[in-house]
């Protein structure tokens, strides 16, 4: 049985925003740890992390400081 286009564009859809739903808990849940509190400015850089490819965001999360983050992220 095949799927129409339109349902496999539903599905892909659906998995993408599965995984990027996944990956901002865990950036939340990271700066959460590090920093204690996931304050205005802490939030403001997440949707930014997002994007990285997960190797990349583990290690500036785990390496750079709050300040190094928001210089590097922050609006």
């Amino acid at each position: 049985m095949e799927l129409s286009p339109l349902l496999l564009q539903w599905r892909d859809e659906a998995l993408e925003e599965g995984v990027r739903r996944d990956r901002r808990a865990t950036i939340e849940n990271l700066l959460r740890v590090r920093f204690g509190i996931l304050d205005e400015e802490l939030s403001g850089i997440i949707e930014p992390l997002v994007e990285l490819p997960s190797e990349e965001i583990a290690v500036l999360l785990l390496q750079l400081s709050r300040e190094e983050l928001l210089a590097r992220f922050g609006s």
